[in-house]
């Protein structure tokens, strides 16, 4: 009755939340760890593992804040080979959904990933894995939402029709990734991971003139959406018998945008024989712009409680740049939840935070 339960509530959270997306950004992005790299599917001690992030952006300053929802789901299928420890194989499927109001531009992506984990000794100390992920994106714009210079009558507003030739307002790409990561775990309360992957291989155009080749307008040639490449490092190892060191570095390249994610949790545990948890930390996030500047673009705070193999997690982005500037500052918050079923034994299993 618990898994039922469960399900059907990741599945009304995923369905009937407030899906309102810039290009996906989380800080969290450990929630949906396929979005990440798909060689992630189903690397964890379990069967199966849930998860949903939200983040809201911006709320101080605008009036529409941008919201971005993204939640997956991955399943670990163990294969036999009458030795030791098994091959695995782990097929994950993934969604995000961003919208930005004021124009009603929407990024929708729905993802299959799937990965081999092959275990490179008896005992189960080192994996190798190669993931690869196949995504069908849709984008589209609301017109009725935005105005031209044609249209302004001079007096009251913009009210005159627009002489500006739009294309169709909806088109889809796709989309592929390719992800590798190593596992290293000296013992079952230590692991260490470090894995790469690159996302959108084939560079789609993202142009909403280039899916629709009847408007006669010229295209430019630089709607190609650039390769990103990923690095992220992660490790869990314990500090005494109730306390778990989580560091993280993420390292996202795109075009002439780099951008760092560092910084560590703990996780405590809240007594020997309860099922609570609590985790905290905090991490920096540098960045360099188009403009080939390079600075410190926000510091986190983390918290999170666990309780069983149910993680809630709540994080808060504070943005250094705009501290000089008065008026509000701008902030983010995200909120994330997962669930990690079947475990193998009592301890942790997974980064789950």
């Amino acid at each position: 009755m618990r898994k039922i339960f469960l399900l059907t509530f990741f599945a009304t959270i995923f369905f009937c939340s407030d899906l309102t997306a810039q290009d996906k950004h989380f800080t969290q992005y450990f929630a949906v760890p396929t979005l990440t790299n798909p060689a992630l599917a189903g690397a964890f001690r379990g069967r199966y593992r849930m998860g949903i992030v939200r983040r809201d952006q911006w709320r101080q300053t605008l009036e529409t804040p941008y919201v971005t929802f993204a939640g997956g789901v991955d399943v670990r299928f163990d294969t036999d080979h009458n030795r030791g420890v098994s091959d695995a194989v782990g097929v994950g499927l993934s969604f995000f959904n961003d919208k930005v109001d004021d124009s009603g531009f929407r990024t929708t992506q729905m993802a299959l990933s799937g990965a081999y984990h092959k275990a490179l000794d008896d005992s189960g100390v080192h994996y190798l894995t190669l993931g690869g992920q196949m995504a069908v994106n849709q984008r589209s714009v609301n017109y009725e939402n935005l105005t031209f210079e044609d249209q302004y009558n001079g007096t009251s507003g913009f009210t005159l029709p627009t002489g500006e030739i739009l294309p169709e307002n909806n088109f889809a790409f796709f989309d592929v990734a390719l992800g590798l990561n190593y596992t290293f775990s000296p013992s079952h309360r230590t692991t260490f991971y470090l894995g790469g992957a690159v996302h959108h291989l084939l560079e789609p155009n993202v142009s909403f003139l280039a899916a629709n080749p009847d408007v006669s307008i010229s295209i430019p040639e630089d709607n190609k959406l650039f390769r990103k490449y990923t690095g992220l490092l992660a490790a869990r190892f314990p500090a005494g018998n109730q306390l778990f060191i989580i560091p993280r570095a993420l390292i996202q390249i795109q075009g002439p945008h780099i951008e760092i994610n560092a910084g560590s949790n703990v996780r405590i545990a809240l007594g020997d024989y309860t099922p609570f948890a609590l985790h905290v930390g905090g991490w920096a996030r540098p960045v360099k712009n188009a403009d080939n500047t390079f600075g410190l673009d926000a510091v986190v705070a983390m918290l999170g409680i666990e309780f069983d193999n149910l993680l809630f997690g709540f994080s808060y982005d504070l943005n250094l740049d705009d501290l000089a500037i008065p008026g509000p500052r701008r902030s983010s918050f995200e909120l994330s939840i997962a669930y990690l079923g079947n475990f193998e034994n009592e301890e942790i299993l997974c980064p789950k935070f």
